[in-house]
């Protein structure tokens, strides 16, 4: 259900090696989530850093949300970056996992499929 490597690079480097992977696979990156930051803007002390990054590809959401308008819960996509015991990771929940929470048609499965691998050549190129 979770897909996560790890990298020698920052959390700096890390996050915009994706970006550039994000669009060399014709996805979109919509925005990026700094956790530490925003937590320490509402007063919680949160010592690691965490970028949470919303992707996608609007033709694969299209598809998916015409079989089922249910899944805009699911979307966009997130590759997550932090650090962990002196590293960093970058890791993902796997589309195929949440995807098969709302049924079982051959649409949700090969869209999926196809999100999952992009997803997972992604983060490949950027570790």
């Amino acid at each position: 259900m979770k897909y996560i490597v790890k990298t020698t690079k920052s959390v700096d480097q890390a996050c915009a090696d994706l970006e550039q992977a994000v669009v060399d696979n014709q996805f979109g990156h919509l925005c990026t989530h700094d956790l530490k930051a925003t937590m320490e803007s509402k007063g919680v002390d949160f010592p690691h850093e965490c970028r949470i990054l919303e992707v996608c590809n609007p033709h694969k959401a299209k598809a998916v949300l015409m079989e089922d308008m249910h899944i805009n819960m699911a979307l966009p996509c997130r590759i997550s970056v932090w650090e962990q015991d002196g590293g960093t990771l970058i890791g993902t929940l796997e589309p195929t996992a949440l995807l098969g929470m709302f049924g079982d048609t051959p649409t949700l499965n090969q869209v999926a499929e196809d999100v999952e691998q992009t997803i997972k050549t992604i983060i490949d190129q950027a570790k």
